[in-house]
């Protein structure tokens, strides 16, 4: 008989065989969402972080890359591309958004992706990298292979939400975007980020 078994998406599930090109993603929040949720590291069930206090919902899929990790070698490409006040990794999965023109109803769930680019978000000191990807064979987004290939807009919303969700309307702001980098650098920090997972958890 076998056993129940599911596999821990952050550990259990691999970043893809043919990463950094093509990479998995878990997807943990959706653009409906009005609650923030995140995968418990313990566990492995998304669990709530927090509800949404404001009108700025996430704008495309939102999750991590399994077997990834954001400490050292992520910090240091911060620092290469000019940041100076990064002194780590969030110590968290990398983050990546997925953009996509179907209503996907509720996360928890994996997928393909292609990574086109992404922002070198500075948070509070730590290298918080948000790469930018699109779902393979979406009809509206799965032909972009760059960042610089996408409306202007896009991006700016993107940025956008990325600038705001943590800040309430009356305080200063907690984080920064060093720069907006294309597929090549994305795949430099998919790398990096894997290299920091081996590091830390081997394998």
């Amino acid at each position: 008989m076998i056993p129940n078994f599911k596999a821990h998406p952050w550990h259990g599930v691999s970043a893809g065989e043919d990463a950094p090109n093509v990479v998995n993603v878990f997807v943990e929040i959706v653009p409906s969402d009005t609650i923030k949720y995140e995968v418990d590291k313990e566990t492995g069930f998304l669990k709530v972080d927090r509800p949404q206090k404001f009108s700025n919902i996430i704008p495309a899929l939102y999750g991590f890359v399994p077997r990834t990790y954001c400490d050292t070698a992520v910090m240091n490409l911060a620092i290469e591309r000019g940041a100076t006040d990064v002194s780590m990794g969030d110590h968290d999965p990398l983050d990546i958004c997925v953009l996509s023109s179907h209503n996907i109803h509720a996360g928890g769930l994996l997928m393909e992706a292609i990574p086109i680019g992404g922002f070198k978000m500075i948070d509070g000191g730590e290298a918080d990298d948000k790469i930018v990807a699109v779902m393979i064979g979406d009809h509206a987004f799965g032909h972009f292979r760059d960042i610089s290939e996408l409306p202007e807009a896009e991006v700016k919303r993107l940025m956008h939400y990325f600038l705001t969700y943590k800040n309430l309307p009356d305080e200063p702001a907690k984080c920064r975007i060093q720069e907006v980098y294309g597929a090549e650098h994305a795949k430099k920090v998919i790398q990096a980020s894997q290299e920091d997972y081996q590091n830390n958890y081997g394998g």
